[in-house]
């Protein structure tokens, strides 16, 4: 196999990355005080890819891979914020129709946001380390297909 040259695999791997900024933004904002979720994990991936494509075919099948695996997991993260949100209103109706203490709600409604908590945690941790994994092989110029992704763009 023929070397790609440095300068694609860097943006190669920067479409990888720059979703990673999205998400330590995102972060940011909600540190802040701003409740807001917005999939910025989308923004940075989409722009290189689509500055990038036309150049470098390597660009356009790293840039395809990375927003499939971001939009995938901004889906799978909001399902699980959907859920919860499904659980913790559930959990309260059930807490007021049977007239539960305000300690015996307060315990449902923390224990469920522990758990909902851990989850979004876990998939932000797994994401991460399977971004890294894939931008050092886009930097090596090695074909890698994340796992548990939807592809969107083909």
């Amino acid at each position: 196999m023929r070397e790609k040259p440095r300068e694609m695999r860097i943006w190669a791997m920067l479409c990888h990355f720059s979703a990673l900024l999205g998400w330590i933004l995102l972060f940011f904002l909600v540190f802040l005080g701003i409740p807001l979720y917005l999939p910025l994990n989308l923004l940075a991936p989409l722009m290189i890819w689509r500055f990038k494509k036309a150049q470098y075919p390597w660009i356009d099948f790293q840039g395809k891979e990375s927003l499939n695996f971001q939009i995938t997991w901004t889906l799978y993260t909001l399902i699980v914020m959907a859920i919860s949100l499904l659980f913790v209103l559930t959990s309260f109706s059930l807490a007021l129709a049977t007239n539960s203490s305000f300690n015996e709600v307060k315990i449902t409604l923390d224990s469920l946001l522990i758990v909902f908590m851990s989850l979004i945690l876990l998939i932000l941790i797994v994401q991460s380390f399977v971004v890294t994994f894939a931008a050092i092989k886009a930097y090596n110029g090695e074909h890698y297909r994340y796992p548990l992704t939807i592809r969107f763009l083909r």
